[in-house]
């Protein structure tokens, strides 16, 4: 059935060698104003809308598709071939239906009606494995798509999740990131390649407003949370600022920290943590600003 249909002209579109031409913006808004048009909606009392509706996505989903909208144009080109043929061929007996010399030659020569259905039926095959194929494809999008919200539930983390995770979070490998909106600022991806250096990364969640960036970066082992936390990394005009994201009575940072940036760590919390972070920020940039102009 959907080998058969003109595609073109369910959507209101010229067809034959014209349609071939148009783009796909003009095919996508051909779609929509005719989409307005035969809406369910809007024709409440005509029993076949909801079947006409369908057949108007599937024409636009065939002719979206590069590969299967080539596979149709060279369809209708075949079939006008054919028709053009058929029509000369007609013409042409009508003329010598007396000649006899024409009627034996023609007689031994390949037959073209034959040779134009046997590439219509082959085209007509593969348009019809392009057509299963677009709608298996959606068909996954579809459960795909179901199953996401599951997936986000279950990190723990929310919307903005890069990467992947799963089960209970364990909150010794996330860390706190911190920086100032100025100077490079930061993406989920940029993020993953900094932590990627002390060790696998499991997940970044970028929250930000005007003037300040952060983030949880979710590394794959305590190690490797431990070796990132109180690091000074990033871009020299704009450092970060890496914290651990449940400052424990215990935490202890690398030994190449100055022990005056650290020895008052274990007792912060509440408003205190976030007074000793901007402080630290604000001694990174210095030091990187800096090292930057030597």
């Amino acid at each position: 059935m959907d080998v058969v249909v003109d595609h073109y002209s369910i959507l209101g579109l010229p067809s034959g060698e014209e349609g071939a031409k148009l783009s796909e913006k003009e095919i996508s808004k051909a779609y929509r104003l005719k989409a307005l048009e035969l809406h369910p909606d809007k024709r409440l009392n005509d029993p076949n809308a909801h079947d006409n509706f369908q057949k108007l996505k599937t024409s636009y989903e065939i002719l979206k598709d590069e590969k299967a909208r080539k596979l149709f144009d060279d369809l209708l080109r075949i079939k006008r071939e054919h028709h053009r043929r058929q029509s000369q061929h007609d013409a042409k007996r009508r003329r010598m239906v007396s000649d006899l010399e024409e009627r034996e030659r023609a007689a031994f020569a390949p037959d073209p009606a034959a040779t134009a259905r046997e590439e219509e039926e082959r085209i007509s095959r593969k348009l019809k494995e392009e057509i299963a194929r677009i709608r298996a494809m959606h068909a996954n999008k579809a459960a795909g798509s179901a199953s996401v919200p599951l997936k986000k539930e279950a990190t723990g983390l929310g919307k903005g999740s890069v990467g992947s995770g799963g089960g209970d979070l364990d909150k010794e490998k996330v860390l706190k990131v911190s920086w100032e909106k100025v100077g490079v600022d930061y993406t989920a991806e940029r993020l993953r390649e900094v932590f990627a250096e002390f060790g696998e990364v499991e997940d970044v969640v970028i929250k930000s407003s005007k003037k300040r960036g952060s983030a949880l970066v979710v590394m794959a082992s305590k190690d490797a949370a431990v070796a990132a936390t109180g690091s000074v990394c990033g871009d020299l005009s704009n450092p970060l600022l890496v914290l651990p994201l449940q400052p424990a009575v215990t935490t202890e940072f690398p030994s190449a920290q100055k022990p005056e940036e650290t020895d008052h760590l274990p007792n912060i919390v509440g408003a205190g943590y976030k007074a000793f972070e901007d402080s630290v920020l604000k001694k990174l940039q210095k030091a990187a600003e800096k090292k930057k102009m030597t």
